[in-house]
């Protein structure tokens, strides 16, 4: 993937504070902060989600479909996320405002295998975006996709320590799952998978305290 020009004028405002989830995202919409910094990025911010959804993903990176099509798991650990929540598309994208630690797709590790990882410093950078996502948002339930985003926002070091338990982070209530795509292996173990199905419980539990009939498919704004 080639990487995305530049609108004119650079980097574009970034306000100190938001009234509006509709205003911070136009803002989030063209973001360059990472790239103006030296960061090689591929991809445009991505993210999916409206005013009113009471429930949130926050993974830890896009991938390379998720870059070219702007728009969250798109690709198969998006399928089978959705697999382990027995939801189709329509319900997944109606019930999730879908987010993530950092905003665009990073390009392919050095190696040649996998994805390159966010630099610290533009995990600080895209934090911004999150903070206000959360603030406004007010999510009831807050799924936390991979060791990446549950060390950034839950300080947790380990999925074995946290996957199938709840956890507060501010007004809502987090849920720990491992990433979907499966590089690491960790699922390959049976406690792992004992683990996921107990998380995978916990989430159920907490849509239907939330309230899933209250998430009615409607157009959702994507990061496009």
């Amino acid at each position: 993937m080639s990487r995305p020009a530049y609108p004119c004028g650079g980097v574009p405002r970034r306000k100190s504070s938001y009234r509006s989830l509709e205003s911070l995202q136009r803002d989030n919409r063209v973001c360059r902060a990472c790239s103006e910094a030296g960061f090689p990025l591929h991809s445009w911010p991505v993210f999916e989600g409206r005013s009113g959804q009471l429930a949130m993903i926050v993974g830890q990176a896009p991938g390379v479909v998720e870059g070219e099509e702007r728009r969250p798991w798109r690709g198969r650990a998006g399928q089978t996320l959705r697999r382990w929540l027995d939801m189709d598309e329509e319900q997944f994208y109606a019930t999730f405002y879908c987010a993530s630690v950092t905003r665009c797709y990073p390009g392919k590790h050095p190696s040649g295998r996998g994805d390159r990882p966010p630099a610290p410093r533009e995990l600080e950078l895209c934090r911004f975006w999150l903070d206000w996502e959360l603030r406004l948002l007010r999510p009831s339930l807050v799924l936390v996709v991979g060791g990446l985003a549950a060390r950034r926002l839950l300080g947790l070091k380990s999925l074995d320590e946290c996957v199938g338990r709840r956890y507060p982070l501010g007004e809502a209530v987090a849920v720990p799952l491992p990433h979907p795509s499966g590089a690491s292996g960790w699922l390959n173990e049976p406690p792992n998978r004992q683990r996921l199905a107990a998380a995978l419980g916990l989430v159920s539990e907490e849509l239907s305290r939330a309230g899933r009939s209250s998430f009615p498919p409607s157009s959702a704004t994507r990061g496009g």
